[in-house]
């Protein structure tokens, strides 16, 4: 087993941890130190058990805070993916097509007989 030193507030501890997780025990002990250092700068020195419950709760209430932001992105996915924008591309119809190709052609014709009239 590992051990990790850190500090939260005030104190130093050590833990024990698994090979490999020390750098999640030191991101979460960073984390509880943060809250811990913002109680600290506006309350003062306080006993280390209130400390570190008024840092967790804090900890506790951003995390609330994000699982609502999650939970409403993945309801606004969920209702994307069931309900996603139309976008809609013009078709043009064989018929109309047929019909565009057969007047071009007819104007080419006129163009050429016009121009075969000129003096030139």
């Amino acid at each position: 087993m590992a051990e990790v030193e850190f500090s939260i507030g005030h104190k130093s501890y050590t833990l024990s941890c698994q090979e490999g997780e020390e750098r999640l025990l030191k991101r979460a002990a960073a984390l509880l130190d943060g809250e811990a250092q913002a109680i600290l700068t506006q309350a003062g020195r306080m006993p280390e058990p209130r400390l570190l419950l008024l840092a967790g709760l804090m900890l506790a209430d951003r995390m609330t805070a994000l699982e609502d932001r999650a939970a409403s992105a993945e309801r606004e996915l969920a209702r994307l993916k069931a309900n996603p924008q139309r976008v809609e591309v013009p078709v043009v119809p064989e018929s109309l097509r047929e019909g565009m190709a057969e007047l071009a052609a007819r104007a080419e014709a006129l163009a050429q007989k016009a121009e075969d009239q000129l003096p030139g």
